[in-house]
């Protein structure tokens, strides 16, 4: 199938018709948020389901329930599909945790009004490609990626779920409340996840003792969420998402992009990375 049979355009950009009905955009358009909320924003495969992990077992002080009796799209909802409508966001305690992988200017008024907190994840675009390509296949919502070299003429202008990887990561930069935002990468949180769950818990205003920030990196680790059913997504239809094809979880590294890009295929994506990014005041660390 095509585009034009499982996206919808809203403001420019692909999302997936399956998950953002016009009823659930709009309860997303109208949502009002709290200034003590937590929003994990990230491009697609950028590292959302590791945050899904680490946010609620900070919040809640290490206690393992809070990741394993929900699965990770209801304990911290995408605030634009269609559950967040159901999940009766309004009646949940402070502070909620929710998730977008919306642009920066696709944000509601309400996010403007109140600013609450953004946890940003970056990931290297190279490995955000690699990952996507892969799961592309294996999700039956989402236009297969077909020959890679077409894919990834799609993913470099921005003709794929989310749009340009490049003008959703300078868009989030530059975004006003800077206080209010801690930039993180996929590649700090693989170097060093217990300093990544420290100062992600001093950002939140949860400091916490060293054993349980320790825990809580041991529960975060790759193959720990590979083996949580409210993390792996296997509890989703197969229907929906085929892990036979392509596990979800599927490696959790940094650099897999060597395993699929040709050279010239990856010097193609440096150059163009290098334009796109040319104006942006910001040193990503991920080579």
């Amino acid at each position: 199938m095509t585009e034009a049979d499982l996206y919808t355009l809203y403001k420019g950009v692909y999302v997936p018709t399956a998950v953002h009905t016009p009823e659930s955009l709009k309860y997303y358009e109208e949502f009002t948020f709290r200034p003590d909320d937590v929003v994990i924003v990230t491009y697609p495969k950028s590292g959302t389901t590791w945050m899904q992990e680490i946010l609620p077992l900070i919040v809640s002080g290490g206690d393992p329930a809070s990741v394993e009796t929900l699965p990770n799209w209801d304990r911290v909802p995408w605030l634009e599909e269609t559950r967040a409508s159901i999940l009766k966001l309004e009646e949940r305690p402070s502070p909620r945790l929710f998730t977008t992988h919306f642009h920066y200017s696709m944000m509601p008024p309400s996010f403007f009004q109140v600013k609450p907190k953004v946890v940003y994840v970056m990931r290297n675009p190279k490995d955000v490609f690699t990952s996507a390509f892969h799961y592309y296949n294996s999700a039956s919502f989402l236009v297969k990626p077909g020959p890679q070299s077409e894919f990834l003429q799609k993913f470099l202008t921005g003709k794929v779920i989310f749009g340009s990887w490049f003008d959703h990561v300078k868009g989030w930069l530059n975004a006003k409340e800077k206080l209010q935002i801690m930039y993180i990468s996929y590649e700090e949180m693989m170097k060093d996840l217990n300093d990544a769950v420290s100062r992600i818990a001093q950002f939140l205003g949860k400091p916490l003792e060293l054993d349980v920030l320790e825990k809580i990196a041991d529960k975060c680790l790759f193959k720990n969420m590979k083996n949580n059913p409210m993390s792996n997504y296997s509890v989703v239809p197969q229907e929906f998402m085929d892990q036979t094809k392509s596990q979800f979880l599927r490696k959790g590294v940094a650099g897999d992009w060597r395993n699929l890009l040709t050279p010239d295929e990856a010097q193609h994506f440096d150059n163009v990375f290098k334009e796109k990014m040319k104006d942006v005041n910001y040193e990503f660390n991920w080579d």
